[in-house]
This record gives structure tokens, C-alpha cells and sequence, in this order.
């Protein structure tokens, strides 16, 4: 049985000691210089990688050396050129590995969905962590512009589980 991190959690579940385990690989690789992590032991394999910065496109590296006396086309953009900054959107971490719920039950509405305004302690979620259910509270007021984790899926402590807009 060989599992990955991007794959189906496994039914009724995932063992304490499996989650407690990739928590601590976790903070190993955040702490170490590599991208990825793979552990192995008997029949589960683990793969932990870090996020790829962003690379800049051609001509973006193009504007930024040229040269300040170039024609308007090759000068550098200054602020004026640039389009308005975009509100920093603020991400609500799972504070816990777990399974994240995002409603109480099967049957009820989400706590929260795209475009609710929410506030500061709101439960937003539900993780699951060795059969105990532990209310996620939204640690900023706004809307919800983006829902990070999906409901029924391993989420690992630090990881965003809702994006917020902040007011």
C-alpha cells in the first residue's frame, strides 16, 4: 500500500502516529536546503516537497536591466506603469494535521464558502486528529475568496485551508 501525500487519505482516517510522523519530516525539509523528501518504510511511502518559487517571465527580466536611458518601450516600469497592488489576501493555516471537514456533517452547509463574509474566532472548519474534532476558528475578519482545502482530505499543520480578503 504505498501512499503520497496528493492522494486519497486513506478510508476511516489517517493513523496518529502516520500524521505525527509527516509533521515532523515536515519541519525537517521547511529547515533543510532540499526540495523534496521521500521516506519509505515497509509498504507506505511518504513524498514531501516544497513549493516552487514563482520564475519571472522573459520580458520581465528583459525591463528590469535595461538600460534608464532606453526608449519608453525598453525603460524600466516605474510605479506609474505598474497596476494597482491587489489587497494581500491573508490564509487561514490548519494550526494541526488532521482531516479537514468543512461542515459539521455530511448533511449540513459548509461553515464557510466563496464570498462569505466571516469574522474574527468564526468556526470555519473542522480537523480531525486522532478522533478528535477540533473547531478552526478564522483568525482574521473578511470575505472568503478562495476555499484552500477540500473537505475529507489530509491537511498538514501550516497549511492554508481558506483564503480571505481582508475588510
Amino acid at each position: 500500500m504505498s501512499e503520497r501525500a496528493d492522494e486519497d487519505p486513506p478510508i476511516g482516517g489517517a493513523d496518529p502516529a502516520l500524521m505525527s510522523l509527516i509533521d515532523r519530516l515536515g519541519l525537517l525539509l521547511e529547515r533543510s536546503e532540499l526540495a523534496e523528501l521521500e521516506v519509505q518504510a515497509g509498504e507506505t511511502a511518504i513524498i514531501l516537497r516544497k513549493p516552487q518559487p514563482a520564475v519571472p517571465s522573459d520580458g520581465a527580466t528583459a525591463a528590469a536591466v535595461a538600460p534608464p536611458g532606453a526608449s519608453p518601450a525598453h525603460r524600466r516600469a516605474g510605479p506609474a506603469d505598474q497596476p494597482a497592488e491587489a489587497p494581500a489576501m491573508h490564509a487561514v493555516l490548519a494550526p494541526l494535521t488532521g482531516l479537514f471537514y468543512a461542515s459539521p456533517t455530511p448533511d449540513s452547509p459548509p461553515y464557510v464558502t466563496v464570498g462569505s463574509e466571516i469574522v474574527v474566532g468564526q468556526v470555519i472548519g473542522l480537523i480531525e486528529a486522532m478522533k478528535l474534532f477540533n473547531e478552526i476558528k478564522s483568525d482574521v475578519a473578511g470575505r472568503v475568496v478562495r476555499m484552500a482545502a477540500e473537505t475529507g482530505r489530509l491537511v498538514k499543520a501550516k497549511q492554508p485551508l481558506i483564503e480571505v480578503e481582508p475588510l
